[in-house]
């Protein structure tokens, strides 16, 4: 392994890989004092993108009429092709900008869909807090906002009785000593439970600071400054986190510090799950783009990762190639999706190509060329036998469907008009729509990007 100074200019590579040819230019954040005040509901909707309907509305008493589908609680529009809608939220609390979009760089926010068709939507302040608030069916918010402390958002994830946030607080180095480089922080990853209320229920570190262990000791995992955004996943009652980690070894008289990934599960009573099956101190090194999804059929956590490590798309713990790449500094992998009846679909892009990879264990048994051109594509599932595609397109999102089981293209490309960000993602709905958490070119504003259920 490299020594620190050495590591250094790796990982200083890595964030250059992750961070590929991305256009999107930064945005200045707003500072902002003092704790938020409770949310309000008032948020103006935005204009639909598509010409044939705007954002559902929260179903009213009357009967929808006989010739018009809706899907799930929400009742929202379901239509022969994909339409887009984008509502802008007025927020009670400043959130940070994109800022250059890089694997280093915080992540503004995020969004979780609950079982009753509404969402939590989660934003970074600019006053070092996390922020949750609930989003009713029409996607603005309801009741008031929480917040816990947090100095990086990395994902929200919900159930019936509340949901997850996965974020990131200070930690300690200690004294070290490193055998080259300079100190830099030493931060701790966290889960934070809570209620239907947004109360916390209760938190867990998932990194392993303590108060005999900081981040020079040898056997530290922890956050550092570089690439360390992460995914939440539930099986329903358990709860995975799988995030880039910063890794401590031992040399001589003085310690090196690598990085790679970690996944860890804690149970619904907040506790380490010790030996899970899917879990792992460390699975790719170097390690960016950390992908994971549960599989209610074989009954695990799946993960996926992008890695300097023959420079390949693979599943970690232990290493399975499921796409080769070159070391040409634009290796990106997107999202990780349930492939129909088996297998499992994830998108990447290599010099700014975007190809779709279906596999079940290991290298890919298809692939599918989408001729699209995007540094850093998104893929989400869009209702049971489809998944939706999108990427930067100028200042806008473009979007296609594909079929989950062959990964043919299906109807023609959608239009979106939010902002994209490298790192956040769509959220699939049990009602087979799927949203987007996107700026609303302001820092008291976040835009919701919705596509309708498709028939």
């Amino acid at each position: 392994m490299l020594n620190r100074r050495l590591i250094a200019v790796t990982t200083a590579i890595v964030a250059v890989l992750a961070v590929g040819a991305c256009s999107t230019p930064a945005e200045e954040e707003e500072a902002a004092a003092g704790t938020p005040v409770a949310a309000t509901s008032s948020s103006s909707a935005g204009a639909s993108v598509a010409a044939s309907a705007p954002t559902a509305a929260a179903p009213s008493a009357a009967a929808p009429s006989a010739t018009v589908k809706t899907a799930g609680a929400c009742a929202r529009k379901v239509s022969a092709k994909p339409v887009a809608g984008v509502t802008t939220v007025k927020l009670p609390a400043k959130v940070v900008g994109y800022g250059g979009e890089g694997d280093t760089e915080k992540l503004p926010m995020a969004i979780a869909a609950r079982p009753d068709g509404g969402s939590w939507l989660a934003w970074l302040g600019t006053d070092g807090k996390v922020h949750l608030g609930r989003l009713g069916c029409d996607d603005k918010l309801t009741g008031a906002t929480t917040s816990f402390t947090g100095i990086d958002l990395q994902d929200v994830q919900a159930d019936a009785n509340g949901g997850v946030l996965l974020l990131t607080r200070k930690g300690a180095c200690g004294s070290g000593p490193l055998c080259g480089g300079e100190s830099s922080p030493c931060n701790t990853m966290h889960m934070i439970r809570f209620d239907n209320n947004g109360k916390l229920v209760w938190e867990r570190q998932v990194t392993n600071l303590t108060g005999g262990r900081t981040g020079y000791d040898d056997g530290a995992r922890f956050i550092w400054w570089y690439q360390h955004h992460g995914r939440l996943a539930t099986n329903g009652s358990d709860w995975a986190a799988y995030f880039g980690v910063a890794i401590t070894v031992k040399n001589g008289n003085c310690v090196d510090v690598h990085e790679g990934d970690r996944m860890q599960v804690v149970n619904k009573a907040g506790k380490l799950v010790s030996g899970h099956k899917d879990a792992f101190e460390v699975g790719c090194s170097h390690a960016w783009t950390s992908r994971i999804v549960w599989d209610p059929r074989t009954k695990r956590f799946v993960t996926v990762c992008a890695t300097d490590n023959d420079c390949r798309i693979a599943q970690p713990g232990p290493y399975r190639t499921v796409a080769a790449g070159t070391c040409d500094g634009t290796l990106f992998g997107g999202d990780l999706v349930l492939a129909k009846s088996k297998g499992y679909w994830t998108a990447w892009s290599q010099g700014g190509g975007v190809r779709l990879e279906k596999f079940t264990t290991g290298r890919s048994t298809s692939t599918v060329r989408t001729g699209i051109s995007s540094a850093h594509p998104h893929l989400v599932s869009y209702g049971p036998n489809r998944m939706l595609l999108s990427w930067q397109s100028g200042s806008s999102m473009g979007a296609q469907v594909y079929d989950a089981g062959t990964g043919k293209a299906v109807g023609g490309r959608l239009s979106i008009a939010v902002k994209d960000h490298a790192y956040q993602a769509f959220k699939p709905y049990s009602d087979g729509s799927a949203a987007y958490p996107a700026t609303g070119g302001s820092s008291d504003t976040i835009k919701i990007a919705r596509v309708l259920p498709q028939a």
